[in-house]
């Protein structure tokens, strides 16, 4: 896990934004609707409590041995050991059963973010076994920090952000915002509310600030919900389409038209697991996702 020493610059916004979507639907087709929804429940935050009091080795097995119950690894063991390093924390990735996991020296002094790393670093485990994995070191720790949240243990990640006038820490390569973009995600899905867990004032804004662009999924044309301008903008855009066919599709938009059998269809990623579907322009239709099964009401 990299990005994670005290006092480097955090960046914010929604910068990898095309990437967690990828990985949220990744994760979908290679665990299945039915394997996702296995993990309704979050890690509660007593099992990562890690206090002063506790004995940093045992604390960190006992932590490190929660993350792989809530994470379905029933047969890896974890060994924890800690010691100076660049990064906030690394794992070995081999066959199992047995897997080595490094934290930084530093967190000997920082124990409530111990579960944080771990979280992260165990579910590197869970990928390997899974055999999912994105082309490139950036992607595909991207794509860990967003399956360790969306199935339930990334609020810690998201938790361990701080920011104040002389100091700053965040663990991960999201931004705040986007661990609370994939955090409401997950809340949506799952009837969720995270808020409560948070720690950290921060960690709150970033995901009320990642809940706003989630909710903006739920309203992007040609789904029912959409607002007036948005219906509007894409009223004019299928005109234009059926009225140029074959025009390539404005990348600023999500949706796209296309020229079918049986006329013009429209294709728009879905707002649960940003599979891309495609549908007949007819008018108001309810469909449903092929990869997530969520049922949509659309206006086509």
């Amino acid at each position: 896990m990299g990005n994670g020493s005290p006092g480097t610059p955090v960046v914010h916004g929604f910068p990898h934004l095309d990437t967690v979507r990828s990985a949220i639907t990744a994760l979908y087709r290679r665990l299945s609707p039915d394997g996702v929804h296995t993990y309704g429940t979050s890690l509660v935050p007593a099992d990562a409590a890690f206090s002063d009091a506790d004995d940093l080795h045992l604390g960190a097995q006992r932590v490190a041995r929660a993350l792989v119950q809530h994470l379905r690894l029933p047969d890896a063991r974890m060994v924890v050991g800690f010691r100076t390093m660049e990064h906030a924390a690394s794992v070995e990735l081999t066959a199992g059963p047995e897997y080595f996991i490094e934290l930084n020296d530093r967190f000997r002094s920082h124990r409530r973010d111990i579960g944080a790393a771990l979280a992260h670093e165990i579910t590197h485990v869970l990928l390997h076994r899974l055999g999912l994995e994105f082309p490139g070191t950036r992607a595909n720790e991207i794509l860990t920090d967003t399956v360790t949240t969306y199935l339930g243990a990334g609020w810690l990640l998201l938790d361990a952000f701080r920011e104040d006038a002389v100091s700053r820490q965040k663990l991960g390569y999201l931004t705040p915002e986007e661990f609370g973009y994939v955090l409401a995600k997950r809340a949506l899905v799952f009837d969720e509310d995270p808020s409560p867990w948070f720690t950290s004032p921060q960690a709150y804004t970033a995901y009320t600030k990642g809940r706003e662009q989630a909710l903006h999924d739920l309203r992007r044309p040609p789904l029912t919900a959409a607002g007036w301008a948005g219906r509007r903008r894409y009223a004019k855009d299928r005109r234009y389409a059926q009225d140029h066919p074959g025009t390539v599709a404005d990348p600023g938009v999500p949706y796209a038209f296309e020229p079918g059998g049986e006329g013009l269809r429209v294709s728009f990623p879905c707002p649960t697991c940003h599979q891309r579907i495609r549908l007949p322009v007819r008018g108001r239709v309810t469909a449903r996702c092929g990869l997530c099964r969520t049922r949509l009401e659309c206006d086509t």
